[in-house]
């Protein structure tokens, strides 16, 4: 029997196809990757620094109160009937907040006003008879005196009953209550029934520590080195309300080490609060021949402050500085700039030393000198939007028609 061979086309098509494997395989051993395309410069965006005078000020914690914190406490003991206000509302002085049990003390009111009633008489009656002589002064002496021991009873007895309405002994923003109604009151001690808070003006109260107190001079601050107070609250705004220093502490804590202040600002829409926890801004002059620079563009080491900056050569170059305090959301740069210096603010994590950059404005396209360069794209077809390229071709033979 004569054996069959495949066709011609066939067996080209094997070749070839063992061929490109071969190939692929001795890439793969290799281990070789192919080269990708040459990065260009980092687009950054850099701020062109020029000083700038900016005020001193030291900004420190605090803490809200109220202008005047008053205690709410009831004179005589007793079961509280009802409570007759909305806590948290604001009341006037001499509104009345709560309701104490009136009946033990209206008895104890008719008891007084009967015995006065009775060391009046006698002491009217004893009257006449002292002046005829017919007692000794001395009946008639006791008897003024037990009446006006006894008047005196019945005006404690008066006030006791009245004292069983409690009201605001001044006016201002209510807190919660202590005793709720059906509580035993007890007159002393335990008397607390609520606060009252003064909130306009509001007071802020906040102390100065060692390092912040060394900028002033013999250690402590007087009320002509403080120029004007803010207020920064806790979305970083600064209300708009300025403030001034009313509480000036005379001597320095001993076991803190710190000097006490205390602010006021006004508060007519009772934007503040009692117990907030805000932060107080004291301007103490100006500083002038200054940089700021964002805080998030300044690296901060344990042995350095820095910034990266963009050099003339358009390399990034790393510059030690000199940092002050905080202005907003900038630092103060002391030292370590000089005019025309271009500071690097964001790509920060991406940026090494003498590493090329293509520095632009910020909030410009990138696009300066040094730029990575764009790609060419393939330009659109213009017969209805179809590609007129040629399709890609391949090496590969057409399979081989069937015999």
């Amino acid at each position: 029997m004569t054996p069959t061979f495949p066709p011609r086309r066939k067996i080209a098509a094997l070749i070839t196809s063992t061929a490109v494997a071969g190939a692929l395989l001795l890439a793969g051993c290799s281990g070789e990757k192919p080269a990708g395309p040459a990065m260009g410069p980092l687009p950054v965006s850099v701020l062109d620094m020029q000083p700038q005078r900016v005020p001193t000020s030291i900004e420190v914690m605090a803490q809200t109160e109220g202008a005047r914190e008053t205690e709410v406490r009831a004179r005589v003991g007793g079961i509280i009937v009802k409570r007759l206000y909305q806590e948290g509302e604001t009341v006037k002085a001499g509104q009345a907040l709560f309701q104490i049990d009136r009946a033990p003390y209206e008895i104890a009111l008719a008891e007084a006003k009967a015995k006065a009633e009775q060391t009046a008489r006698e002491a009217n009656r004893l009257k006449g008879l002292a002046e005829a002589k017919a007692i000794a002064q001395k009946d008639y002496d006791d008897a003024r005196s037990a009446d006006a021991l006894a008047q005196a009873a019945l005006r404690q007895a008066e006030l006791n009953l009245s004292w069983t309405t409690v009201t605001a002994p001044v006016a201002g923003t209510t807190g919660r209550a202590v005793k709720s109604e059906g509580n035993l009151v007890v007159a002393g001690s335990d008397s607390l029934l609520t606060s009252i808070y003064q909130t306009n003006p509001i007071w802020v109260r906040f102390s100065l520590g060692e390092s912040d107190l060394a900028r002033f001079a013999g250690g402590r601050v007087t009320a002509k080195d403080v120029k004007g107070v803010q207020l920064v609250l806790a979305d970083g705004s600064v209300y708009e309300k300025p403030g001034r220093i009313n509480f000036l502490a005379s001597n320095i804590d001993t076991t803190l080490g710190t000097q006490g202040l205390r602010a006021e600002f006004d508060n007519p829409e009772q934007r503040l609060l009692p117990g907030q926890f805000v932060r107080v801004r004291l301007l103490t002059g100006e500083r002038d021949g200054v940089f700021l620079v964002p805080q998030s563009a300044v690296i901060q080491t344990e042995k350095a402050t820095l910034v990266m900056t963009a050099g003339d050569d358009g390399k990034v170059a790393p510059r030690p500085v000199q940092a002050g305090e905080w202005h907003g959301k900038d630092w103060v740069i002391l030292g370590g700039l000089k005019a025309g210096d271009k500071v690097i603010i964001d790509n920060l994590m991406k940026l090494k030393p003498g590493a090329p950059v293509a520095p632009h404005a910020p909030g410009a396209q990138p696009g300066g000198p040094g730029a990575a360069p764009a790609k060419d794209a393939a330009a659109p077809a213009k017969d209805g939007g179809q590609s007129t390229a040629a399709p890609a071709t391949t090496d590969a033979p057409a399979p081989a028609k069937k015999d």
